[in-house]
Order: C-alpha cells, then sequence, then structure tokens
C-alpha cells in the first residue's frame, strides 16, 4: 500500500524579492489545493514556523487574502478558511471553460513561437513540483503558466478574470493524486499543450485543454 502523504506547505526561509507577495501567493496555493481546509482557522503565529518566516507578513498575507474571499477574519482567534461549495465550482468551471478553451485554441495561430518556446521552463516546474509532490508549489506554477500563456491573447481584463476564477477554485483531489503517484501524468499535460501550441494543430490544442480542464471538476476535484 502507498505510504499516506501529506506535502507540508513549502518554507520560505528569509526575505526574497516581493516576499510579501510570496507568502500571499503560498498561502493561496495552500487553500486552493486543500492544504488548509475550508471551515479550519489558522492564526499567523501558528502558519509562520510552517513557512519559516515571521507571523507578520502571515497576517498581512491572510489579510490579502480576506479581500479575495478566500478566508474570514475570526476575532481573538486568526483567520477561518472559507468553504466552497459544489454548485459554485460548477459555475467557475463553466465559465473557465468558456473563455479558456476558445482562447489557447486561437494561440495556436496567433501566438509567437519565441512567446511559446519561453513558457517550457514553467511547464517543466509543474512537472517537477508534481514528481516531489509539492502541491503549493504544483498549484502556484499551474496559475503562472496558464496566465502567463492567456497574457499572450493580449487581453489584460480577460487574464484578470480568470485569475479570480482559478483563485476561487478548489483542488482537493491532488493529494490522492500524489499519494497514488499519477499528479505527473496530470502535470505533463502542460508539456504536451505547449507542443500542440507549437505545432499550431488547433484541434489537438483544443483536445488537451478539454481534457485538462476536465479534471478541476474530475481528477482534481474529490474531497
Amino acid at each position: 500500500m502507498a505510504q499516506q502523504h501529506r506535502p507540508a506547505i513549502p518554507s520560505l526561509g528569509g526575505r526574497k524579492p516581493n516576499f510579501r507577495e510570496k507568502v500571499v501567493d503560498v498561502l493561496r496555493a495552500a487553500l486552493i489545493s486543500g492544504e488548509l481546509r475550508p471551515g479550519q482557522v489558522y492564526s499567523a503565529p501558528a502558519l509562520a514556523p510552517r513557512l519559516g518566516v515571521s507571523a507578520t507578513p502571515v497576517r498581512e498575507a491572510m489579510l490579502e487574502l480576506v479581500k479575495e474571499g478566500m478566508v474570514e477574519i475570526v476575532p481573538n482567534k486568526g483567520f477561518r478558511v472559507t468553504e466552497v461549495s459544489e454548485k459554485q465550482l460548477d459555475e467557475y468551471t463553466h465559465i473557465r471553460s468558456l473563455i479558456e478553451i476558445p482562447t489557447t485554441v486561437g494561440l495556436a495561430t496567433t501566438a509567437g513561437l519565441d512567446d511559446l518556446k519561453a513558457l517550457r521552463p514553467l511547464a517543466m516546474e509543474i512537472v517537477t513540483s508534481a514528481t516531489r509532490g509539492n502541491l503549493t508549489d504544483y498549484v502556484e506554477a499551474d496559475l503562472h503558466f496558464h496566465l502567463a500563456l492567456l497574457a499572450l491573447a493580449g487581453n489584460d481584463h480577460l487574464v484578470e478574470v480568470v485569475r479570480d476564477l482559478r483563485q476561487r477554485s478548489r483542488l482537493y483531489g491532488l493529494t490522492a493524486l500524489v499519494e497514488t503517484g499519477r499528479l505527473k501524468a496530470s502535470a505533463e499535460e502542460h508539456l504536451e499543450l505547449l507542443d500542440a501550441l507549437l505545432a499550431r494543430d488547433t484541434e489537438a490544442v483544443r483536445e488537451v485543454m478539454t481534457r485538462h480542464l476536465g479534471h478541476v471538476r474530475g481528477l482534481w476535484a474529490a474531497h
């Protein structure tokens, strides 16, 4: 039987450029992946050692996530992770499919080859995170990859809409995929997508994106 494994929130270990934003990104990814569970209350002092930072940037990051609706303040205790209903997740995914699939298909004929090739390191980062079983890094790299890809369409508002929808999503099934060793196969779809885009194969891009988004309410969704 596969050993039960629950990846930890990665330690950030000290100050880095855009450090506050990095703390927000890591905590957001932990919320999306289910490392921080819905309904649970977390305090900044308790989370800080898990990230290898002081409580202050964690508290500031959580207040930013309050604005995004991902957590809510519990006076004198900390922050409660908000719950997202199945209906809400279905609606978010439906809207994403209406936006992301046709936009990405269009990039097969409009995006510059050099711009597409520049995304390969991000795609490889997703695969590496999946191989290591690091869910927060996986979610963070996945978000950056897809937003950078959509940005090639030249519509900043579209990117922000998709960013908001992706950040509202929850992917609690990723933990099970790590435990069974199946997350890497999902991660490699990003490389498959890039190859299809570089080949200017619109039908292959549509197929990969449709399958990939289908995981949001399939493989990646289980509680």
